[in-house]
């Protein structure tokens, strides 16, 4: 025991250590006294902070995440703009979009290696009035668009003042403004800056110059971006504007020199939409009471019908009835627990939706008409649905497809494949479907996968139209989907304005359209395989059609009527092979197949369909490009180059010279199985050897 205590007992060095006191640091640094600040201190900070100043700051709530997407939310701004004020004034646009590399350090480097751009947008609309140039383009929220009830591309009066911000962020220039408002009134020019801790406007040149343009605006910033061509570029945003906006006229110089121009294909304005009132299912409560203290109206049966739309009066005194209110009180009388047995009276009454002429949709035609303008394929159709309500907000859903390639693009030699395994197939559709998405005729470019439209693609089942389709996925195949909605106040998900928020009512119309699109293209698919199959059966009857009529000559002694018989012939091969059914389908009667409204097919042999509609966009894509006068793009014209080559590719569109049967058929043999020969028909140049009787076969019998 003894021993053990003494291994167990701790050395004599040990216990000195134990004692060492801890160092006094720590408790000099605790000692020092707390700065305390006073609650007159803190309230002394605060201050008041300018929608500028929080836009500032933050800037990527408005698009201007990084240079390339900067540039391009510039350009849309100022495009919107001008698209609107035309439209409104009834004025068909005609709008010129300039990009030029701003020089840095005394020379200028190449459109995609420069930082800095700037950016000119000039429109022939009615102008902007003197006074209200600063404050248009050098304030936040202001504007004309915000307390309106009606379908316009702006919404919030943020877009075109917050470009220039950046602008005056980025390189420190102002926004330079020119405006006329009719040929015999002067034009104006500006130079303004934004007040961000004011969020004012700050003129910094204000003068009469001379214009060549007799009526319109012009605007000039001068921003930090990044010019990149492909997906998600300004090219792309003014040629998808194009096509749901073929009444307009629209002119693209690029920063390389070139000039593109997009061709009025549709000479009609869209039809002016209507201001309304807003409708009672879609106001909250506390929008209630404001309105409620704001109405001009001296009893509250008259500010529930002359404030609301689609409320009557007797309506209106149904639901005062209702709620158990006087007619004749006044709005302002009215407090809060009545007012909330008003709401919820209001919110169970059974009221007739909001009138639908707030909005100006772009129509079947004019869909089409985009989508051949711009897009080669071979089957186009659109569908419009009918009006609906969202927080009683009207809204319309159009829907647009354009499948396939054009017949010269389908005829043309293919490269040899490199030879396959076995068990391994022809991957034809490793091409997936495009989507383009607008909202008020705007394009959607960016945050694609967070908006309602994209989820209605993905979520159709596109198999049941004869497409290939994998789970999740978008179809595929050449393919591009249309989709766009129209409404008097969208439901975007940011102030940037990129994606359509997900609501129960907005998802289930783009469905709708979206299977109609699909349903029309396995119509067409499935018309245009069993055509292609009668066809072919058709030529093989035709193939020995005169051998049979030289048979049957011979028998009867040369005294046959050879064309009589001829005729019949072919008669009993049509009837056996679909009839006049089969022709429309494979777009030889012009008629088109039935139960396809609203769309165009292209063949080898021309187009049917809408064929009125088609040839007006050809008509005018085969029209020479002719020299941009002064009074558009003041000393600039088109260059020969693109001149040249704009009309090179509306040669290719107007080019449909009838092919041979042999040709139209080579299409659907390319789709059988590979190694086999297409058929040759009697039109082939090459004559087909004539089919050699056997010895011992016999004479075919006479009819008696």
């Amino acid at each position: 025991m003894n021993k053990k205590n003494a291994l167990t007992q701790p050395a004599p060095s040990a216990s000195p250590r134990k004692t060492v006191p801890e160092p006094v640091a720590p408790k000099k640094v605790a000692a020092r006294p707390v700065q305390q600040v006073t609650a007159v201190e803190m309230g002394a900070r605060q201050r008041e902070i300018s929608v500028s100043e929080f836009f500032t700051k933050n800037r990527h709530l408005l698009g201007f995440d990084n240079p390339r997407k900067a540039l391009l939310t510039c350009v849309k701004e100022a495009v919107d703009n001008a698209l609107d004020a035309c439209e409104e004034a009834g004025i068909l646009p005609d709008v010129m979009v300039r990009l030029e590399v701003v020089p840095t350090g005394g020379t200028t480097p190449s459109p995609s290696q420069a930082t800095r751009f700037r950016i000119t947008v000039m429109d022939n609309g009615p102008g902007i009035v003197r006074q209200q140039i600063p404050r248009i383009f050098a304030k936040l929220l202001y504007g004309s668009k915000f307390h309106r009830l009606r379908m316009s591309r702006g919404q919030q009066g943020i877009g075109i003042s917050a470009a220039g911000m950046y602008g005056q962020l980025t390189t420190g220039k102002p926004v330079k403004i020119i405006s006329r408002t009719g040929p015999k009134a002067v034009a104006h020019f500006f130079e303004v800056q934004i007040d961000t801790k004011k969020n004012e406007p700050l003129v910094h040149e204000n003068k009469q110059i001379e214009w060549n343009q007799p009526q319109g605006t012009q605007v000039t910033l001068e921003v930090e971006g990044k010019y990149q061509k492909g997906r998600a570029s300004v090219d792309e945003w003014l040629e998808q504007t194009s096509i749901a906006n073929p009444h307009v006229r629209l002119i693209y110089q690029t920063p390389e020199g070139e000039t593109n121009e997009y061709p009025r294909t549709y000479h009609e304005l869209p039809p002016a939409p209507r201001e309304i009132k807003p409708h009672p299912y879609g106001i909250e409560f506390g929008m209630l009471l404001k309105m409620l203290q704001d109405t001009k109206s001296h009893s509250l049966s008259g500010f529930l019908s002359s404030d609301f739309c689609r409320v009557s009066p007797q309506l209106a005194d149904e639901i005062c009835k209702t709620a158990m209110v006087s007619p004749t009180m006044k709005p302002r009388d009215l407090k809060s627990h009545a007012a909330e047995t008003l709401y919820q009276t209001i919110q169970n009454t059974k009221i007739m939706a909001p009138p639908t002429n707030c909005i100006s949709p772009i129509g079947e035609k004019a869909i089409l008409s985009g989508l051949y303008k711009q897009i080669k394929g071979e089957f186009y159709t659109a569908v419009s649905r009918p009006p609906a309500v969202y927080r009683g907000n009207p809204f319309i859903i159009e829907a647009g497809l354009a499948y396939g390639n054009r017949p010269e693009n389908q005829t043309k030699p293919k490269q040899l494949a490199m030879p396959k395994a076995e068990g391994e197939g022809e991957d034809e559709d490793s091409e997936l479907a495009r989507v383009i998405r607008y909202a008020n005729r705007v394009p959607l470019l960016y945050q694609q996968s967070a908006c309602s439209m994209f989820k209605a693609v993905l979520s159709t089942s596109w198999k049941n139209y004869g497409v290939t389709q994998s789970r999740g996925a978008l179809p595929g195949g050449p393919m591009v989907i249309f989709a766009h909605m129209a409404s008097v106040w969208v439901p975007f998900t940011s102030e940037s304005k990129e994606a359509i928020a997900d609501y129960d009512e907005i998802q289930k119309e783009i469905t709708l359209a979206l299977r109609e699109c699909g349903r029309r293209l396995g119509l067409f698919l499935r018309r245009r395989e069993r055509a292609a199959s009668e066809y072919r059966r058709r030529n093989i009857f035709e193939l020995y059609i005169e051998e049979v009529v030289e048979a049957c000559n011979r028998l009867k002694g040369g005294k046959l009527l050879k064309e009589k018989l001829k005729a019949q012939l072919r008669k009993i091969a049509t009837s056996r092979t679909g009839g006049m059914k089969t022709d429309q389908a494979l777009g030889k009667t012009g008629t088109g197949p039935e139960g396809l409204p609203h769309s165009i097919i292209v063949t080898s042999e021309g187009v049917e369909g809408e064929v009125e509609l088609a040839s007006q966009v050809e008509a005018d894509a085969a029209a020479t490009v002719p020299p941009v006068d002064a009074d558009l793009l003041g000393d600039e014209k088109l260059s020969v180059g693109a001149t040249k080559s704009r009309a090179k590719k509306a040669h290719l569109r107007a080019d449909k010279t009838p092919q041979s049967k042999a040709a139209q058929m080579g299409l659907f043999a390319e789709k059988g199985s590979s190694g086999k020969k297409p058929i040759r028909t009697r039109t082939q140049p090459e004559k087909p050897n004539k089919p050699k009787r056997p010895a011992n076969a016999a004479a075919p019998r006479r009819k008696k």
